[in-house]
């Protein structure tokens, strides 16, 4: 067997041992929806219709304008859980068991980021099916949403990197679970909830030009059938400098430990 042979191997050995931990501890999973469903059941029916009337529509219309902002704010909440779940591991000893075992270096990151993608997109189709639920509807067709979801993949990728290399830095659990936090609140600084135009000077600047922004303009657009590719654009250079710091982050810490 090769050395790409071995480390694949090792990595669904690990995604295994990741995938077990998600269906033994499903609360966690849920925990993860249950947050942006929360804001999307207060944006839609507490704010909705006096906001959604201040962006010349109505609820429904306010509803169609949220779902990006509430999806963003999923992936957003992923890295938590991400995070708390490398520090576990690496706090724990049972990283330092895997380092006496046979086993590829590389296959212990590979099995939380892919773990962690799985645990995400799971997160992803129950917020979107309670918007759906709630009237949520578009008219656009599969290559729409194909687009929706290489964008939400992305995003996905890129943040898990982060909180990655956010776990591998934190010294306890509690430290984990904190340093992501912020990231959540990203959407709420951006376009996710209102226009950045609608903002004040200085906060307007930072919403326009923040990482989750043209993300969550991507995923309207796409929604819409309006013209998305300058923000596809914006959205894949952020992603990727993010994933790229991210993941020579957590290398470059994960060989030091």
């Amino acid at each position: 067997m090769t050395t790409l042979t071995y480390a694949v191997r090792d990595s669904n050995t690990m995604l295994r041992r990741n995938l077990r931990r998600m269906l033994r501890y499903p609360s966690l999973t849920l925990m993860l929806a249950a947050l942006p469903i929360i804001f999307l059941l207060l944006f839609t029916y507490v704010f909705g219709g006096t906001i959604g009337a201040g962006l010349g529509g109505d609820r429904a219309d306010y509803l169609v304008y949220l779902v990006p902002g509430v999806l963003v704010m999923t992936v957003a909440g992923g890295a938590t859980g991400t995070s708390i779940s490398v520090a576990s591991d690496m706090t724990e000893g049972i990283v330092a068991r895997f380092r006496t075992m046979a086993i590829a270096r590389v296959s212990i990151l590979t099995g939380h980021v892919v773990g962690s993608l799985i645990q995400t997109t799971i997160g992803l189709l129950i917020v979107l099916a309670t918007a759906l639920a709630l009237g949520f509807r578009t008219g656009v067709g599969p290559a729409a949403w194909l687009g929706v979801a290489a964008v939400l993949l992305m995003t996905t990728f890129a943040i898990t990197w982060l909180s990655v290399a956010l776990g591998l830095m934190a010294r306890s659990v509690e430290e984990a679970s904190n340093t992501p936090m912020p990231l959540t609140l990203l959407p709420f600084l951006g376009s996710g909830f209102v226009p950045t135009g609608t903002m004040p000077g200085g906060l307007r600047q930072f919403a326009e030009y923040q990482p989750f922004t043209p993300v969550m303009e991507a995923l309207r657009a796409l929604l819409t059938g309006a013209p998305a590719g300058g923000h596809i654009l914006a959205a894949t250079a952020w992603m990727a400098g993010i994933a790229l710091a991210g993941y020579l982050w957590a290398r470059h810490r994960y060989n030091r430990l």
